[in-house]
């Protein structure tokens, strides 16, 4: 108990609110509590992450207003997603789009805003990189959640005719819907957590959502787990203004054009190449206003300040016709 009054009254001293740094920290204290139980702490390290980050949340939110955007509703894996990261102390606000998370950060309504941008079963998330084509915001931290799906109602199973969801979260979960849903109708709406409100409002009505939605609204779990991939995990983008500093494990996101010319692109790629650097996640979409040209959206290992990056990063820009550094922030841990 010692290290954790240590950090309550570390937390509650000098208060920047650079949630990054705070999240390092606790992970650091997470590493020297399990080295000094010798495995024999009663609680999972999961469940002991949450409990820290929570006491870090109530901690800055005594100093400073830490706020945060995210698509709602409440109990939507974005909502889950953004507690994960800032802890439960933090004042968070649903917003109704991917949009609307940007815009309040944008705008200065709040600091902090958590968007999803990749799934592992689904790919990109097409909503959020195409409003960084439209929105200046900075990435500055990212959040892994497993996604496990459940199958909610207060209908038995044999009597439910419909199926309603988000259609990410439906297009997890096709397969079994097929196999065990067959003669259901699949719904799709704006929102998991909506969805589970339906459920339990209209009879014949289940709805594929979390746990969590489903305790919100007194539904029955019908079926748990209910996502075609065991380990499905969708990344979360945290957007704010802050540049967090490097910490030897991070990662940097880009945006860049190029002169629609033969070789351009080999080009750019060997520039990674040159400079030692590994391409953790390669995207190309269309640009909005051309014909047969394309936006490139990069994440690749290192931090901007890195000597590698740093010139990489400059010779990519006297290359490309428009470049765009997102932001460098830590990678997120898988657990």
């Amino acid at each position: 108990m010692q290290l954790v009054h240590s950090v309550l009254e570390d937390s509650t001293q000098g208060v920047s609110g650079e949630i990054s740094k705070e999240t390092q920290r606790i992970d650091s204290l997470l590493n020297e509590i399990f080295n000094a139980s010798h495995g024999e702490s009663k609680i999972d390290q999961t469940s002991l992450h949450g409990l820290l980050k929570h006491i870090s949340s109530l901690c800055l939110q005594s100093h400073e207003a830490i706020a945060a955007a995210y698509l709602g509703p409440l109990h939507s894996y974005s909502h889950l997603a953004t507690l994960k990261y800032f802890g439960q102390g933090t004042a968070l606000r649903p917003v109704s789009s991917i949009r609307a998370v940007f815009e309040s950060v944008a705008r200065g309504d709040l600091p902090y805003g958590v968007v999803p941008i990749e799934n592992s079963t689904d790919g990109r998330v097409v909503d959020t990189l195409g409003m960084f084509l439209h929105c200046e915001a900075k990435i500055c931290g990212e959040v892994l959640l497993p996604i496990h799906h459940n199958l909610l109602s207060s209908t038995p199973r044999a009597e439910i005719t419909e199926v309603h969801s988000k259609p990410q979260a439906l297009s997890q979960c096709r397969d079994w819907l097929s196999k065990h849903l067959p003669s259901a109708s699949l719904v799709e709406i704006n929102s998991t957590a909506a969805a589970a409100k339906l459920a339990a409002e209209k009879h014949g009505i289940a709805a594929v959502a979390s746990i969590e939605a489903g305790r919100e609204y007194d539904l029955n779990v019908v079926d748990a787990n209910i996502e075609d991939n065991p380990n499905n995990v969708t990344r979360f983008a945290v957007l704010g203004t802050h540049q967090p500093e490097p910490t030897g494990h991070d990662k940097t996101s880009i945006l860049f054009q190029l002169h629609h010319r033969p070789g351009t692109l080999a080009e750019a790629m060997s520039i990674f190449q040159s400079h030692s650097l590994n391409l953790t996640w390669i995207e190309s979409f269309p640009t909005p206003d051309s014909v047969n040209e394309y936006i490139f959206f990069i994440e690749l290992a290192g931090h901007q300040q890195d000597a590698p990056v740093t010139a990489a990063l400059k010779d990519l820009g006297q290359t490309a016709q428009h470049l765009t550094i997102l932001g460098s922030y830590p990678k997120a841990q898988s657990s």
